[in-house]
């Protein structure tokens, strides 16, 4: 086998690696270091440039939007008991992201294929709306199961008009999301629906959004984990001692 082949075989475009050398998309790891941010990183390794200051501020501000919702979310929960078993800090954020898929973690993906969706459509954005609904029984990114208004939602979109208004960002994703929603009224769009609105406006594909998601909720993993293990509680379960769950099966019988 020659050369080449092999040295071919994991062949990238994100990292040059040489003795005593770092290069991310070609920049130099000790020019990064102290200039650039990590929404800057992030952005430099997904899409191949660095982002604007405007840019980077707006994904920033999704990032840091998404971090956490506290230990009664599965993912947070999951991490939380596996850190009581005695498993290392990495077990323990692992089993929480693990928990990130389409039901939970995955609507700011599916949002960003709706607005896409709808704003691809032929149709005046308020009929496509409309057929969009006419076809879909859920629509994701709007509604939230605790929060009668996601508190999350005003900043991220106030955030979104001003870089409309300031050229970084197109509208088209705005006037999609701000249509769905006041075809919904009175539900509002929630954390999935606004952070999908950023990700989408910037540029990013859908899968891509939830990735960084994962990303963003990795950090609430991880404070909640290490929360967990400085307490000393070993083996919590999913609800508190001496508590058990209610049987619903067959009374006790002979065999």
């Amino acid at each position: 086998m020659d050369e080449k082949t092999v040295t071919g075989w994991w062949q990238t475009a994100l990292v040059r690696i040489r003795p005593g050398e770092i290069a991310l998309r070609g920049y130099p790891i000790e020019q990064l270091i102290g200039s650039a941010s990590f929404p800057q990183t992030i952005w430099l390794l997904l899409r191949g440039e660095l982002p604007t200051p405007d840019e980077a501020a707006l994904l920033e501000a999704a990032l840091v939007a998404a971090v956490d919702h506290g230990p009664q979310a599965p993912s947070i929960a999951a991490a939380r008991m596996a850190a009581t078993c005695g498993v290392g800090l990495n077990n323990a954020v692992a089993t929480g992201v693990n928990l990130l898929g389409d039901v939970h973690g995955g609507a700011g993906q599916q949002a960003m294929g709706m607005y896409t969706d709808i704003a691809d459509c032929d149709l005046p954005l308020a009929d496509a709306v409309a057929e969009y609904r006419r076809w879909h029984r859920y629509l994701p990114g709007f509604g939230h199961r605790f929060h009668p208004r996601d508190p999350r939602r005003d900043p991220l979109v106030g955030l979104v008009e001003d870089a409309v208004a300031k050229g970084v960002i197109t509208d088209r994703y705005l006037k999609v999301a701000m249509e769905i929603e006041r075809q919904l009224d009175p539900v509002p769009m929630n954390i999935d629906g606004a952070t999908a609105l950023i990700y989408a406006s910037l540029g990013f594909p859908a899968e891509l959004g939830r990735g960084l998601f994962v990303l963003s909720r990795s950090v609430g993993i991880l404070a909640h984990a290490w929360e967990e293990q400085q307490s000393g509680v070993r083996i919590k379960g999913p609800i508190p001692r001496p508590l058990l769950a209610d049987y619903t099966g067959p009374a006790l019988r002979d065999l």
